[in-house]
């Protein structure tokens, strides 16, 4: 683990409260060995390390009509600093685009595009994407399925 800080117990809570959020302080407690306060006490500590950035509702977001899933790979015509910064600060203000990546080897991002329809992602492809800051060219992958999605099952 990047942090030796961390002891048997703060890992027993994370790994806890990543499984389930809405985990009573009570029952977090009882799981992890400890009494109440000691417990408010680590998770207050860890949410103010930063190990905790929050706490969220994991919705079925194909159920409210968004299960359109592509993967863009895009090269920029620029990767110096501020290329990377303004390319960086862009795709932030994109909706549809649910995670970035900058990656090591054949192109520079991996976008995760999520919208209705491919004929809205076409859109957003065509209309948003491709004006991204130094946007040199794309390639897209359509998910099929997702066979394992929202990395719940991560080793703390």
């Amino acid at each position: 683990m990047p942090d030796s800080q961390l002891d048997a117990i703060d890992r027993k809570i994370l790994t806890a409260l990543h499984r389930d959020g809405r985990m009573s302080m009570t029952e977090l407690a009882g799981t992890v060995g400890l009494s109440k306060t000691p417990c408010q006490l680590r998770v207050k500590r860890l949410r103010g390390e930063g190990y905790i950035r929050g706490f969220q509702a994991v919705l079925d977001l194909g159920k409210l009509g968004l299960d359109h899933i592509a993967f863009v790979e895009v090269r920029l015509s620029d990767t110096r600093e501020a290329a990377l910064r303004a390319f960086n600060a862009a795709v932030s203000d994109v909706s549809e685009i649910e995670e970035c990546h900058m990656i090591a080897g054949a192109f520079d991002y991996l976008l995760k595009v999520r919208t209705v329809d491919i004929k809205a992602y076409r859109a957003v492809l065509g209309e948003v994407i491709s004006n991204l800051p130094h946007v040199a060219n794309s390639s897209t992958h359509v998910s099929m399925e997702a066979v394992k999605d929202g990395g719940q099952n991560v080793a703390i």
